[in-house]
């Protein structure tokens, strides 16, 4: 079999029933080839290797058959960091960058305490730590094997001024308070089509799913919080793009302040923020 060219391997992407086929094709190349994408740009007529090319095409027969890139690779970049992901959390998604973006804007101290929920591959924790070094950053998951996986990207980006531990949600948290909360939990309704197509039917339904429509874990989080947080301290929550309503609904009936919903790069309803005053 003649060797493909990177032109050639970039010119597969017709091949795949995905949305991103260029991005994943450039993605397995990456990987394959140990390089930058400005590389397949810069030369595009030099051939893989049989090695190489062997390689790749192993991996591209896994995105053939809906395995997602993140997992094919074991990483996905998020903020300004490259993360390593495993079958055992969410592949972080680029939305959820809204959750940093608005926080970072927010009048916080100086030294502020912040707290990450259901941490995951550690992708909110980490982003937020790594813009600003004096806040002391939190975060927890339910897993132990998540928990590893989280300390495991924190160590790899030197990120020092974050504690990674194991808890469901504030059970281990102790007697602290924060001066910010967050959290991007399950919130899909179990019934859900969407479950059955595209990456989620890789990742584990335990990080997606939550019982009363999706809405449990979200509930559970704005009722205790308040234990959790300074006067004036502020809740911010990702879900789904059709529970603002209800999620207002859920901060209204808590006695939270501000209540404010923020859309996503997609403008679909993304993220809901709350103050606390005791």
């Amino acid at each position: 079999m003649a060797h493909l060219s990177i032109a050639d391997a970039l010119g597969m992407q017709a091949q795949l029933a995905s949305e991103s086929a260029l991005l994943d094709i450039t993605c397995l190349l990456c990987h394959v080839l140990a390089c930058e994408p400005v590389y397949l740009r810069t030369w595009p007529e030099k051939h893989l290797d049989s090695a190489q090319q062997q390689a790749f095409l192993r991996l591209f027969k896994r995105r053939q058959l809906g395995e997602p890139i993140a997992h094919i690779c074991g990483t996905r970049a998020f903020w300004t960091l490259n993360l390593k992901v495993t079958p055992d959390t969410l592949i972080p998604r680029p939305d959820t960058e809204i959750l940093v973006e608005t926080i970072l804007a927010l009048s916080l101290p100086e030294a502020a305490n912040i707290l990450d929920l259901g941490t995951g591959t550690g992708a909110i924790a980490l982003a937020l730590a790594s813009e600003r070094a004096a806040w002391q950053v939190q975060a927890s998951d339910f897993l132990a094997e998540v928990v590893a996986l989280a300390k495991e990207n924190a160590q790899a980006h030197q990120l020092n001024n974050v504690h990674i531990f194991q808890s469901n949600w504030f059970e281990a948290v102790g007697q602290q308070r924060f001066d910010l909360i967050v959290s991007n939990p399950p919130y899909i309704d179990p019934d859900d089509r969407h479950l059955n197509a595209g990456d989620v039917r890789f990742e584990p339904r335990s990080a997606l799913t939550a019982e009363d429509k999706g809405l449990a874990d979200l509930a559970l989080i704005i009722a205790q919080a308040p234990d959790y947080l300074v006067s004036g301290g502020w809740l911010v929550l990702e879900h789904g793009f059709d529970q603002a309503v209800a999620v207002q609904n859920l901060f209204r009936e808590q006695g939270y302040k501000a209540i404010q919903t923020k859309q996503d790069y997609g403008q679909q309803d993304r993220m809901t923020m709350a103050r606390c005053y005791h």
